[in-house]
């Protein structure tokens, strides 16, 4: 397939993003820079350790100056102070100059930390963004949001920086597990929902082909959804009016991955699943859509074996008020009042500050006493596969 290329153009800057097949393994063509003479500092986490070391080999074939590998334990605890304190002081002590480079490669998690301590490293340094989840590539890489995560809530500690460069190889995506494929596609079917209706149907009929890895569908997929996040980020590139609309479930979704500690039980991707579900609920309640758009967009998640209730997270332990203190916290907040990303039907997201709270109160109470899909984690995906492994086969 050929490389495809979105960019970027901010007022300051701008910077691609590759979008290819095999494109990890032609770095160089990618870099903004040149590589001799540079140093690198590439930072992953064990899940894709083989992929940094293969880049940290082209690079000294290349001619790098120096290629240093940090390599950190994965999942969502590791977007912490601690974690911070230990990148940056590695930095340090290797010889970071402000003509080096971080390149993150890994997820959602390494490229928010790794992007972070770039931004705040001698008041800020070059970083390229390599990821190499589903999630990654449709919206964490992209648009310069860099964090970690705090006790008060998600990503409450971080900063607006920008990639020199974003380098997307969906081959990556066949190593990548079940559930974390299926978390990513819960971003890709946001871009339909906030904006897009005719890419929502095309979900509808091809959804079972992206998360099945058919190189065409999810090429396609992956493209559309990098291209309508960098129309939003190239708009409002600090979040202050209609690039919020990628927080879409965020909201509810934030809360739940606090009140669950991050302990593994929910991926980011399925908090914005349920917090889609509970978005689309509250939009009911304040009669903004139809039921039917709600129960359409449910129907969707659990075909493909999206989690769209609070019962899926295993023993969470929290309450109304537990979630509303949480949410208060949440950064989209303005003047002391939650903000919501709503929805008037499929494809017409807005966001919404003026929110009844006993509304939400009552999405979040009915959310609480909701069920677990039937069948149980990943039970969709499992007979998907099994459907389609015959139809595309003749591709292998």
């Amino acid at each position: 397939m050929d490389t495809k290329i979105v960019t970027i153009e901010l007022d300051t800057r701008s910077y691609d993003i590759y979008i290819g097949k095999g494109v990890l393994f032609r770095l160089n063509d990618f870099l903004p820079d040149e590589v001799a003479g540079r140093s690198f500092f590439v930072i992953t986490d064990r899940n894709v350790q083989s992929y940094a070391q293969q880049i940290r080999n082209l690079l000294a074939q290349e001619g790098a100056g120096r290629a240093e590998l940090f390599v950190l334990p994965p999942g969502e605890k590791t977007k912490s102070f601690e974690q911070v304190t230990a990148v940056s002081q590695w930095l340090l002590s290797n010889g970071l100059n402000r003509d080096s480079v971080v390149l993150a490669v890994g997820g959602g998690v390494i490229g928010d930390l790794a992007g972070f301590c770039a931004s705040i490293a001698m008041r800020g340094v070059s970083y390229v963004q390599v990821p190499t989840s589903l999630l990654a590539q449709v919206d964490s890489s992209v648009g310069g949001k860099t964090g970690i995560n705090t006790p008060q809530g998600k990503n409450l500690v971080g900063s607006f920086y920008q990639p020199s460069a974003v380098i997307a190889d969906i081959e990556t995506l066949q190593t990548l597990p079940e559930r974390e494929l299926l978390a990513g596609y819960a971003e890709i079917v946001k871009y339909g929902l906030i904006g897009d209706l005719g890419f929502f149907e095309w979900l509808e009929e091809n959804g079972e082909r992206v998360c099945t890895l058919d190189e065409e569908a999810l090429a396609h997929a992956v493209e559309v959804s990098v291209r309508a996040k960098a129309a939003l980020v190239r708009a409002d590139e600090r979040e202050a009016g209609r690039r919020a609309l990628l927080n879409l479930g965020h909201t509810f979704g934030h809360a739940l991955e606090a009140a669950a500690g991050y302990d593994g039980r929910l991926l980011h991707g399925e908090a914005v699943a349920i917090g889609t579900i509970m978005a689309f609920d509250l939009s009911v309640r304040m009669g903004l859509c139809s039921q039917e758009d709600r129960e359409r967009v449910e129907a969707h998640f659990q075909a493909l074996g999206l989690p769209v209730s609070v019962a899926f997270i295993e023993g969470l332990n929290t309450s109304v008020d537990k979630l509303l203190e949480i949410m208060r916290r949440d950064k989209k907040a303005r003047s002391g009042k939650m903000v919501f990303i709503l929805s008037e039907g499929v494809g017409r997201a807005f966001v919404h500050s003026e929110v009844p709270e006993d509304l939400v109160r009552e999405t979040l109470r009915d959310a609480l006493g909701g069920e677990a899909i039937s069948g149980g984690r990943h039970s969709s995906l499992q007979g998907i596969k099994e459907r389609w492994k015959s139809a595309f086969s003749s591709h292998s």
